[in-house]
């Protein structure tokens, strides 16, 4: 550790993304990325003139894609929040709404950045143990004894996710508190709870371009609820970097809204070739979690899931192994194409 490090960093243990190597030929099942290119219309906007405009600062505010959003999802511009991917506007949330007297709640197996940005910004946390069968159990947070409550619909990396009804159970519930609802993989066969933000004062719901949209290379995510919860995330922004999406990002995620057409074939397409993957793991014996996701959570039988994942690396194929307790014996897989996944069964029935 170096001299000049604050006591801060010197006691982070920081997020650790998916493996991104650059290798030829390599399939590549470890990160939920989107197996299909973005909408054609984010390629035309590639034109000369959009290039000589980045010499121009963005819009801090993003006007036309606040209207965009708002739009595609029948809400107010103003109860919209834009930033770079949903990480950062998470970031922004932990530090508006959680830096309270009482612990931030969100499941013990879930997105492994919330205790990482609980560590950051000095926030007090709990988490909240699944069920046996890896579900969330609202019942188990406590309305009274808390400072937040945060949780991915569907979770990371289980794939699995809850009702709208359970999910407003627990908003009539907690009232006191801010609860965000992030939904990185919503679109692959969940119910947003988007729906219920005019309802619920306290209630953020947190989105991705980055999977379902086919954008995580331009970093896209956005936030919707009650007016008041904009504003102090507009405050943390404006505190932090008032100029949060560039022009051409800006511009493709307009372009991914509006050609619903394309957006829904790819997301079916995905949805189809999960089903098809769960029968062919589950032939082989695996058990497979039920998935709500572009990736699915499978526990092979027989097996050691560290080994499996070795042995599928040295065949080019990426999948993504976790050693935390109680999951060490699970491989999460993204989704990819027909082709993609057919491989993996072939070398899965080989090994």
């Amino acid at each position: 550790m170096s001299k000049f490090w604050s006591q801060v960093v010197r006691e982070l243990e920081p997020y650790v993304p998916g493996e991104q190597p650059q290798i030829d030929g390599l399939i590549k099942l470890n990160t939920n990325e989107s197996p299909y290119p973005p909408s054609p219309e984010v390629i035309k906007l590639m034109t000369h003139d959009a290039i000589d405009r980045l010499r121009l600062y963005p819009d801090p505010n993003s006007k036309k894609l606040k209207n965009t959003i708002a739009a595609y999802h029948g809400i107010n511009a103003e109860q919209v929040f834009v930033g770079n991917g949903s990480d950062e506007v998470l970031g922004l949330a932990f530090m508006a709404f959680f830096q309270q007297a009482k612990p931030l709640l969100f499941p013990d197996i879930s997105y492994s950045f919330y205790p990482v940005y609980c560590k950051l910004f000095g926030i007090d946390f709990e988490t909240i143990a699944l069920r046996d069968d890896f579900t969330i159990h609202f019942g188990d947070y406590n309305s009274q004894h808390n400072g937040g409550i945060i949780f991915p619909n569907p979770n990371a990396p289980t794939a699995m996710g809850k009702p709208l009804t359970d999910i407003e159970k627990l908003l009539q519930k907690n009232t006191e508190t801010v609860v965000i609802v992030d939904e990185a993989y919503i679109d692959f066969g969940g119910e947003t709870a988007i729906s219920l933000v005019n309802k619920y004062p306290n209630l953020l719901v947190v989105q991705t371009l980055s999977k379902s949209r086919s954008l995580a290379g331009m970093r896209v995510g956005f936030a919707v609820g009650n007016v008041d919860l904009i504003t102090a995330l507009d405050r943390v922004k404006n505190s932090f970097n008032s100029y949060p999406l560039d022009r051409l990002a800006e511009a493709a995620t307009i372009a991914a809204f509006e050609d619903d057409t394309y957006f829904q074939a790819c997301r079916d397409k995905i949805i189809a070739t999960r089903e098809w993957t769960v029968k062919e793991l589950e032939t082989l014996g695996f058990s497979v979690l039920p998935s709500q996701a572009n990736f699915v959570f499978a526990k092979p039988a027989g097996n050691n899931a560290a080994e499996l994942a070795q042995k599928l690396r040295e065949h080019k194929i990426l999948v993504r192994y976790f050693s935390a307790p109680r999951v060490n014996e699970f491989l999460r897989i993204t989704i990819g194409t027909d082709e993609q996944m057919q491989r993996m069964i072939e070398v899965l029935k080989s090994v």
